[in-house]
């Protein structure tokens, strides 16, 4: 289990490399597609797509997955290592293979929240001060609003009130009281 979790971490780590590389530049998929499709096919120059730098899920995972069985084969074939004959092996594939598409989508909210951010900066100074001018202009209600609050009262304070009936005398004349 412990080998397994630091092999989980260390595809996590592994898949945010990958992303973050094949979003400087993609020359690797670019070869391929050169390869693989006709001059009509070939994606464009300013087409930024990667192996799993603006993919989709399923077409990431045929990569990813496909990178690693092609890796994994490689070793069982060249080295002593039997790797898709045990448990501890497949257990290391499939952690190997959910982390590092773990790692491209958590790179691709790393570096979109990054921009946004950038993007966000200036309109950030101008949100601040804009919030700051609101409060104090709710401040500014809250005086005067405290200030009429005392005058009205002054007001109510300096009528004279009318020599009427008490409360008990009403009832009294309408002979709830004796």
């Amino acid at each position: 289990m412990g080998l397994d979790l630091v092999i989980f971490i260390a595809a996590i780590l592994f898949g945010i490399f990958i992303y973050w590389r094949e979003s400087q530049g993609n020359k690797l998929y670019r070869f391929f597609n050169k390869i693989f499709n006709s001059k009509e096919l070939q994606m464009k120059l300013e087409d930024k797509k990667g192996f799993v730098f603006k993919q989709a899920f399923l077409p990431r995972l045929v990569y990813v997955v496909g990178f690693f069985l092609l890796v994994g084969l490689i070793i069982q074939f060249l080295s002593p290592f039997e790797i898709f004959t045990s448990y501890n092996g497949i257990s290391a594939f499939s952690s190997i293979s959910v982390g590092t598409i773990l790692g491209t989508y958590l790179a691709n909210f790393v570096l979109k929240s990054g921009k946004v951010i950038e993007e966000k900066s200036d309109s950030l100074g101008e949100v601040v001060k804009d919030t700051i001018e609101k409060g104090k202009d709710i401040i500014e209600d809250i005086k005067t609003k405290d200030v009429e609050v005392e005058q009205e009262e002054e007001i109510k304070e300096e009528t004279p009130k009318k020599d009427g009936k008490s409360a008990r005398e009403r009832l009294k004349d309408k002979g709830y009281l004796k």
